[in-house]
């Protein structure tokens, strides 16, 4: 198949004229990996193509479209891109056996890195576009039918934003918002700054009337996101900038909205107006995600992270001065390029002195094009892979004795769905556990809801609770 590289400019922005044709039922699944803005994406991608028919389908072997919005931050993520492309090439000619043309879109921070390389392995592919570019996808749909393959990887300076429609739908009761895009930190392990582009933040009267319309559409809870979010300067109505504690001010006296959160931080981000927010903002949940990645000085130099681990730690005891409940998860790096055991050490003495509720923790892997991945101070695979399970024991127990000091706590939890006991729904504590409320239906209480629990159980990933009434009235 032949593809074309076009340029955003090249896009008209117009929504396309829809014929009884277009309008006629067709399938799209759309297949997510990473994180919470690629979540957002694929929501947004999903608003885009409703207006050409598209419904949402979970099964990729029926549809008549399937984007694929891949991630590029783990190691061998452009592999499993591949592999499930294999898988979609047979079924895309299953389908056209019987008549049927499945459109195959690969999308993301893989699309935006390895553009032209999805299309010489994987020529099946209908359409391959950027992060920056999907706010196009009802022109690249009809140029795609017209002239064969599309490849959108440009960094258009109108930003997206500008090209979403104002329609949003809101699965359940918690919904994610992106206010921030892109990175300046320039880590030497990453490649955000080359698939998203630089930072760029919405203004802030835009932010607040999507909050609004997913608020109207049934959400309770928003999770603001960016690549580094606690960097959001956005515009305000008056021309004046604003911080993200300003902006969540504003956030929270938006009717209907209980809950905010954000994620990811940067600690060289945390100004004193955020940490104030914690103490603050009611509406602010009382649990942070900060990434460290090391505790070592000298390997924090190397991943060009711009802070120290004193550093770090005086943003912890400035937040918990703020806000002494608040639970702090964390990112980790093991076996980064020159880590020796007294670095590692390092890392594990940071993770002691903060006390971590939750963390997610990996290996160093190589990103092609990164700076970290030329290095020659390479840790071997069978220390990396021993440090790494010391560092996860660690946090495991840390997280365990976090659960277990909210045993007895009265709080409120955001209802999400039916857990595996009978009458049980399980949802989320203001300190991002997962929580089983048993007896919740016999209490009249229904997924969507915020609801009073009482935690009576702790367990290492999540911790069981019982409705507020039920325990009051057992007592």
């Amino acid at each position: 198949m032949a593809h074309t590289r076009i340029a955003a400019p090249a896009l008209g922005l117009k929504q396309p004229t829809l014929t009884k044709q277009a309008l006629s039922p067709k399938k799209l699944h759309i297949r997510t990996y990473g994180c919470q803005m690629n979540v957002y994406d694929s929501g947004r991608m999903a608003d885009l193509l409703k207006p050409l028919g598209f419904v949402a389908s979970d099964d990729a072997a029926d549809a008549d479209m399937v984007i694929l919005n891949t991630c590029h931050i783990r190691e061998k993520a452009a592999e499993k891109i591949y592999s499930e492309l294999g898988r979609l090439k047979t079924i895309k000619k299953n389908l056209a056996d019987e008549g049927r043309h499945m459109v195959i879109a690969v999308a993301g921070c893989v699309a935006q890195a390895e553009g032209e390389e999805v299309t010489r392995r994987a020529p099946w592919v209908d359409m391959v576009f950027g992060p920056q570019a999907y706010h196009h996808l009802p022109d690249m749909v009809q140029a795609a039918a017209r002239q064969g393959g599309i490849i959108d990887t440009e960094f258009p300076a109108k930003p997206k934003f500008d090209g979403l429609p104002e329609a949003v739908e809101v699965t359940g009761s918690s919904a994610f918002l992106t206010v921030q895009e892109g990175c300046d930190k320039f880590c030497t392990f990453c490649v955000v700054p080359y698939t998203r582009g630089a930072e760029y933040s919405r203004p802030a009267p835009d932010v607040i009337d999507e909050a609004s319309r997913l608020v109207d559409a049934g959400a309770l809870e928003i999770t603001l996101l960016g690549q580094n979010v606690n960097a959001y300067h956005g515009t305000a109505a008056d021309g004046s900038a604003w911080s993200l504690g300003r902006l969540m001010a504003a956030l929270a006296e938006v009717p209907g909205l209980r809950r905010l959160r954000y994620t990811t931080s940067h600690p060289l981000d945390m100004d004193g107006e955020l940490v104030a927010a914690h103490r603050d903002n009611e509406a602010l949940m009382p649990y942070l995600h900060l990434p460290v990645q090391s505790g070592s000085d000298r390997i924090l130099a190397g991943m060009n992270r711009r802070h120290k681990a004193a550093d770090y730690l005086k943003v912890i005891e400035a937040l918990r001065r703020a806000r002494p409940d608040i639970a702090i998860s964390g990112d980790f790096i093991v076996g980064f390029p020159g880590e020796t055991e007294a670095d590692f050490e390092a890392t594990l003495g940071l993770v002691r002195a903060v006390g971590y509720a939750s963390a997610y923790s990996f290996k160093y892997s190589p990103r092609p094009g990164t700076p970290a991945s030329a290095l020659d101070d390479q840790v071997p695979e069978a220390a990396k892979a021993e440090r790494l399970a010391i560092l996860q024991d660690l946090l495991d127990a840390q997280q365990l004795a976090f659960n277990r000091s909210t045993v007895g706590l009265q709080t409120e939890v955001l209802l999400e769905r039916a857990g595996k006991r009978a009458g049980q729904l399980v949802g989320r504590s203001p300190y991002m556990q997962a929580v089983h409320v048993d007896g919740a239906e016999s209490a009249g209480l229904e997924a969507g809801a915020v609801a009073a629990v009482s935690i009576e159980e702790a367990h290492p990933n999540s911790v069981r609770a019982v409705p507020a009434r039920a325990k009051a009235d057992a007592a």
